[in-house]
């Protein structure tokens, strides 16, 4: 990235309404989320649920937990208020000062961390996926694919950056929209990269592999001309010495494992799924894709968006200020995680037959990836929750308190499962003849139980309950929140509201069971049918009760 042509500073940025910001992001993400989606469903036709996709999926969730990190996590939970605080107190020349030197840095540090990655990927592949075993065929293509995809870090880590300078400024289109250009990139892999790498005797999912390596460079770019536009074009320039980027590491070290609970936890069940019956990994990986849609468009929506906006209200010491918007984060969160869980639960079948069962995704892949579904849904409010408690603390560069809840977290996590997976081994029949058709090995008679993946889920749902429920009980603690009028009524209203969401859904259910077996275009029309009534119902209840668009306005 070169230097831009000097340029005066720009004007004072635009003040636009913490609603109005988040629909635009959300707008932006919903068309990231239906191309997610379709790329989603060619994944599912052309590769199925393999051992093959299995790997892949462990071997782009490692670079991606990165992406979560940078994007949605520890290095925007740093950078954000720090980059406020020089908005609000300096002038544009140590603005453009702090981004050079964060971005020469960021680049350093991560061009030695992928070099590392491409290096010992035969050596870190068996640590997330132990249960493919480092000398069978299904190891060693993870191990290459990694060496491939571990770069999609580096320019998805500064696509970040980029992305967190134009969201300070207001302009939050673009980067919601620039993953639009990952799918476009995994859908022509699929397409085309897939059948040319088979015509020439390579395994068709490293085309998978390559389209992450393409998207990666593709969202980078796509960003650069709003930052030039900015005055912002990062000319990178080491900066260990400099004031801001010493105060962003400091707070973004703990902040790493704190603000990446979730993908923390996902990680350490792939290496208890890679132990499973082939196709675990794919069916988990097909639930957490579902739950993105209300947790990308609107959960990291929110997030996003508020974040500047409470270290904007706390560098200029406004604390009533910075009350009402986490007020408003947690009534919107609920507002929208409510209905999400409920739908997600009661659609689960008809949601994994329509979007994916085709081609090689069959019926069994489909009652398989709805147990996992069902049961991680539950904690979708929580999971939304934790995007506005999480920025309450980083905004005020408290970054020790989500530490101490993402430890007990974790160790949660940790415990569920083991729990989950004892119940099921010696508490069911299905579990006790395993272990006996095993010989006592426990890794090996998991191997044996449909549906074992479903607790792995359930695991995930309950660490994701006690995450936020930590972090309510020490935000409330701190005293930096005080509790609006009205949430009485508000919450009487969710509650009549989500009744007549369940009863108009469940009626049509009731009349539509078996969604396996129908053709695809007769399932599409039938879940229209089931999700608008459903949300008919639920917003015209709100409507009826008094809520109106103007009443979510911050």
């Amino acid at each position: 990235m070169s230097a831009p042509a000097r340029v005066p500073a720009p004007a004072a940025p635009r003040r636009t309404g913490l609603l109005r910001s988040t629909a635009v992001f959300s707008a932006m993400t919903f068309i990231s989320r239906i191309s997610g989606l379709v790329r989603d469903q060619v994944y599912a036709a052309v590769f199925g649920a393999s051992p093959a996709m299995d790997a892949f999926v462990v071997a782009f969730r490692i670079p991606n937990f990165m992406r979560r990190l940078s994007a949605e996590g520890s290095f925007s939970m740093a950078f954000v208020p720090v980059l406020a605080e020089y908005k609000n107190r300096h002038g544009h020349d140590a603005v453009k000062e702090l981004v050079d030197r964060v971005a020469g840095t960021l680049t350093a540090f991560l061009l030695v961390l992928t070099a590392a990655a491409v290096l010992l990927s035969p050596w870190i592949m068996p640590l997330f996926a132990p249960g493919f075993g480092a000398d069978t065929q299904q190891g060693r293509l993870a191990a290459e694919m990694l060496r491939i995809t571990f770069p999609y870090a580096l320019f998805i880590s500064l696509a970040s950056l980029a992305g967190g300078i134009l969201n300070s400024y207001d302009r939050f289109a673009i980067p919601a929209l620039s993953p639009v250009l990952m799918n476009v990139s995994m859908i022509a892999a699929a397409l085309c990269g897939a059948p040319l790498l088979q015509s020439w005797g390579y395994d068709p999912v490293l085309a998978l592999a390559w389209g992450v390596f393409v998207a990666g460079v593709l969202q980078l770019g796509f960003q650069l001309p709003s930052l030039a536009r900015l005055g912002l074009l990062p000319r990178p320039r080491w900066g260990t010495a400099h004031a801001g980027v010493r105060r962003i590491v400091k707070l973004m070290v703990p902040t790493l494992f704190g603000a990446s609970v979730a993908q923390v936890n996902l990680l350490l069940n792939t290496i208890v799924a890679s132990f499973l019956i082939g196709g675990s990994v794919t069916w988990l990986y097909y639930t957490d894709r579902l739950l993105e849609f209300p947790l990308g468009m609107f959960g990291v929506a929110i997030g996003t968006v508020i974040l500047p906006h409470l270290s904007g209200r706390h560098a200029s010491t406004d604390p009533e200020g910075f009350s009402k918007a986490l007020d408003w984060g947690f009534r919107l969160c609920l507002l929208i995680g409510v209905p999400a869980c409920l739908g997600l639960i009661l659609c689960a079948e008809p949601l994994i037959a329509t979007l994916f069962q085709h081609g090689n995704f069959d019926a069994r892949d489909t009652a398989m990836a709805r147990l996992s579904l069902v049961a991680q849904a539950t904690a979708v409010p929580a999971f939304l929750l934790v995007k506005v408690l999480a920025p309450a603390f980083y905004s005020r560069q408290d970054t020790k308190t989500p530490v101490k809840a993402a430890v007990v977290s974790v160790a949660g996590n940790a415990l569920f499962t083991a729990l989950l997976m004892l119940g099921l081994l010696f508490l069911t029949e299905l579990g006790r003849g395993a272990l006996a058709a095993s010989g006592g090995r426990p890794f090996e008679a998991l191997g044996r139980i449909p549906g074992a993946h479903a607790c792995l889920a359930l695991a995930i749902a309950l660490a994701g309950w006690l995450n936020a429920i930590q972090l309510w009980w020490y935000l409330r603690r701190a005293a930096v929140y005080a509790v609006q009028p009205g949430w009485r009524p508000f919450l009487r209203q969710l509650a009549i509201a989500a009744i007549a969401l369940v009863a108009a859904v469940a009626a049509l259910l009731w009349q539509w069971q078996d969604w396996t077996t129908w053709p695809w275009w007769e399932r599409i029309w039938r879940l229209g049918v089931v999700v608008g009534a459903g949300a008919f119902a639920y917003v015209a209840a709100l409507w009826l009760q008094g809520i109106r668009p103007r009443h979510l306005r911050h």
